[in-house]
């Protein structure tokens, strides 16, 4: 690598599970217990407002309680120190990027620390709970929502993703299932420009064999390596 090449990275539930954060759909297809139909849909939160702003409420908590791991703080770092073209894009709605010092950074699902008012369209940090029918401070309209990209709806800024991808010389996929679009398409928009790409799992993508090379472990131990690698 060139120290002027790009790089997009993508992020995904396997960075943050080493840190204690469960991930999206555990083995018997729930995630922490609910039904993702019944915590992460636009029907759910209007037959069910309760429930859905509650499961939010106790995952923003959660957040509390964990802190950043290895494979953020390496990110972190080659965020500092990379002096070429970066984007770490991630599914995750959890802070840990953050909190490790990553700014060149985009949720494409949203963020728990966010609150949406459905009225208006506006966004503004959160950290506490966050009853149904809470007022939005900019419309005053009580639709504020979790900042949460939904089944159904469009993950947030495409056309910046999309433009990064296009231009990058290096693509990095971590800790993801390779099986939700549009993320799993990423790779394909990558290779399509001629860029590398390297995917770090616990164990293969259903993406993988796009992928030039896969590296198998935990993203503690693949992350930092590949940071030392890209820094050296």
């Amino acid at each position: 690598m060139n120290r002027s090449d790009s790089i997009v990275i993508l992020t995904g539930a396997g960075i943050s599970a080493e840190s204690g954060l469960a991930t999206f759909r555990g083995p018997d297809g729930l995630w922490e217990g609910h039904r993702v139909e019944d915590v992460c849909t636009p029907e759910a939160l209007a037959r069910d407002p309760a429930t859905v702003h509650r499961f939010y409420d106790e995952r923003r908590a959660k957040l509390a309680q964990v802190a950043p791991n290895a494979a953020h703080q390496a990110l972190a770092r080659l965020d500092r120190e990379w002096p070429g073209g970066l984007l770490i894009v991630t599914q995750n709605v959890d802070d840990l990027h953050e909190r490790a010092g990553a700014t060149r950074l985009l949720h494409m699902h949203g963020e728990l620390k966010s609150a949406l008012c459905a009225a208006c369209g506006a966004a503004a940090p959160w950290t506490d709970a966050l009853p149904p029918a809470s007022t939005c401070a900019k419309c005053n309209e009580p639709r504020l929502r979790p900042d949460i990209v939904f089944f159904g709806e469009m993950p947030y800024q495409m056309d910046r993703i999309y433009d990064a991808l296009e231009n990058a010389d290096l693509f990095v996929s971590i800790g993801t299932s390779g099986a939700v679009y549009p993320a799993a398409g990423f790779v394909q928009t990558a290779r399509a420009v001629g860029a590398r790409t390297i995917e770090l799992n616990l164990k293969p993508s259903a993406g993988s064999a796009l992928f030039d090379e896969t590296r198998l472990g935990p993203a503690t131990r693949l992350v930092p390596e590949l940071v030392d690698m890209l820094l050296r």
